[in-house]
């Protein structure tokens, strides 16, 4: 891997209810968009335009269109002897048997063995289903240089919409000292975009314990995020523009 030995999850296991029709067939991330490309196209040819070499997709719902369409690489160049795009299903495993991906961070902790086999200083986590270009090697850059243990992408919205996401309270060097679900009264304006890049050590160490816990709904924006300001870890809020 390059990119500061980077190693990007894309989750893409979502139904996209609110797309309708459109996703009653397959997953939102393989909903078509601009003739012959699909949703997934972005976060992809981000990957690859920032020198993210290997990328797992974590597929679920509707998946086998998904699956056939991400399998290889090759549409982004993702398929040399030092790159690849891997489809990561969820597996029966001896013992547990067949389990879902019950939230964002269990879908993470049923691949930490994929994960580790690249040995990544840093885990970038993406969602499948979102339509924008970025840079992702400059968000790493940030975070590197704020010696973080977790950067979450944030975006400017009106704060008569704050309400509808989750919102980051930063500091004024950028560190997230609160982290609010859909607050009925924002204190700021700077709404998560549901990337992350995490140190993976201690990532791994989190959702290790997220998984014996019986009362977590393994997710990240409800239990990581939360249980990593509350630990005192370094956050950093990356706004993107």
């Amino acid at each position: 891997m390059k990119q500061g030995n980077m190693l990007a999850m894309i989750l893409a296991g979502g139904r996209g209810s609110r797309l309708h029709e459109l996703t009653s067939k397959v997953a939102k991330p393989a909903v078509s968009y601009g003739g012959k490309y699909r949703i997934i196209d972005f976060p992809l040819s981000n990957c690859a335009n920032s020198g993210v070499n290997i990328v797992g997709v974590l597929t679920q719902y509707e998946s086998v269109l998904l699956n056939s369409y991400v399998a290889g690489g090759g549409r982004w160049g993702l398929d040399t002897k030092d790159s690849g795009v891997f489809v990561l299903t969820p597996r029966e495993k001896a013992e547990t048997g067949l389990d879902v991906y019950r939230g964002t961070a269990d879908a993470i902790s049923q691949n930490i063995d994929f994960i580790d086999q690249y040995n990544p200083e840093f885990l970038l986590v993406l969602s499948g289903d979102h339509i924008y270009k970025m840079d992702y090697s400059e968000m790493l850059k940030a975070h590197i240089k704020a010696e973080a243990d977790a950067t979450i992408a944030v975006i400017g919205v009106p704060i008569r919409e704050a309400s509808r996401f989750g919102i980051m309270n930063t500091d004024e060097t950028g560190r997230i000292v609160e982290f609010e679900e859909k607050p009925e009264h924002p204190k700021s304006n700077l709404a998560s975009m549901g990337i992350y890049i995490f140190n993976w050590k201690l990532l791994r160490k989190m959702l290790v314990a997220d998984m014996k816990d019986s009362d977590s709904a393994h997710d990240f924006g409800k239990n990581i995020i939360p249980q990593m300001l509350a630990d005192g870890k370094t956050l950093l809020a990356y706004e993107f523009k």
